[in-house]
């Protein structure tokens, strides 16, 4: 373990998304918005699955709980962003650095473990239709969610233990809107190679077996609906899951790519923006995707708002 030569850090400097005076306002006013819609959305998700009927299925309760750990995790890093665009010191404790990226790391893992869970959900209800009621009962839905947050929390107990043993001496300037895992270890000055093996060691199994089993799981799906002579029972089949596809698609391939490379390939510019794509824009777009094209989902949301149109 290498000891510190110099001052021993206390507090970290975020420098955030851009060190521009005259973009501060505008991303202040930009991210304020997206937070309030994406904690708005979300919200509604989770009050509609709860107050229709029609929704009181394994799919809609998979996406309420997936609703609450978007909100959950947006607010992890846009709230301190918001409060660092407006300070002059843009400062975190290293305590509570530590407490970011704990609280980052358990609701992202919820989310692969989660959306996992709804693609094997999908898998069941249009491969086994009949078996659907069986398999997926709310005993069952239940113990796939809770052993969900399981997962995560011991991948986040795992990894903020590691990085609270990391010394910080120096430089306490992190490239980044929130004290994520990358950063950190590039700014430590002890040896992080434990550290790095943990995630490429561990990191197989919290996000690419995940990944693996929804890759699976649609090859299955698209294998059954391939096997429908109704062009008009394709559509319907498939635009069922199409909506839990695309979120797919956009937090694990950009999660895929900020974590699984080597810390020589971590650029700072591109970095930053590639982790806005899951840490607020993911979020945010969630309750559009999944509402936009399902009629039950907006009659509930009809009923939640008292409107005669939606």
């Amino acid at each position: 373990m290498a000891a510190c030569n110099a001052t021993k850090v206390s507090e970290f400097h975020l420098l955030g998304l851009s060190d521009k005076k005259n973009n501060q306002f505008f991303l202040f006013v930009l991210f304020l918005l997206m937070y309030i819609f994406t904690l708005s959305g979300n919200g509604l998700i989770i009050v509609a699955t709860w107050i229709a009927p029609q929704l009181h299925t394994p799919m809609y309760f998979f996406l309420s709980n997936l609703s609450f750990v978007d909100m959950g995790f947006t607010s992890v890093t846009v709230p301190k962003m918001l409060d660092n665009i407006l300070s002059v010191r843009k400062t975190i404790s290293v305590a509570g650095c530590i407490a970011q990226l704990s609280f980052f790391i358990s609701f992202a893992s919820a989310e692969c473990f989660l959306l996992t869970v709804m693609a094997f959900d999908r898998y069941v209800a249009i491969c086994n239709p009949l078996r659907y009621t069986t398999v997926m009962h709310r005993r069952a839905c239940l113990l796939l969610v809770g052993v969900s947050w399981l997962f995560a929390t011991m991948h986040s107990v795992l990894h903020s233990v590691l990085t609270s043993r990391l010394f910080f001496c120096g430089s306490n300037q992190i490239h980044h809107f929130f004290c994520d895992m990358t950063p950190l270890l590039k700014l430590s000055t002890s040896d992080t190679s434990t550290n790095e093996l943990v995630i490429f060691v561990e990191g197989p199994f919290s996000v690419m077996v995940p990944f693996v089993i929804v890759l699976v799981s649609y090859c299955c799906i698209i294998s059954a609906i391939q096997k429908i002579h109704s062009d008009k029972g394709r559509v319907k089949i498939f635009s069922t899951c199409s909506s839990h596809l695309t979120v797919v698609i956009l937090f694990y391939g950009t999660a895929i790519f900020t974590y699984f490379r080597p810390s020589s390939a971590y650029s700072l510019d591109h970095d930053r923006v590639v982790t806005l794509m899951y840490t607020v824009i993911a979020p945010l777009l969630n309750p559009l995707i999944y509402s936009l094209r399902n009629s039950e989902m907006k009659a509930a949301f009809r009923k939640v708002l008292c409107l005669r149109h939606f």
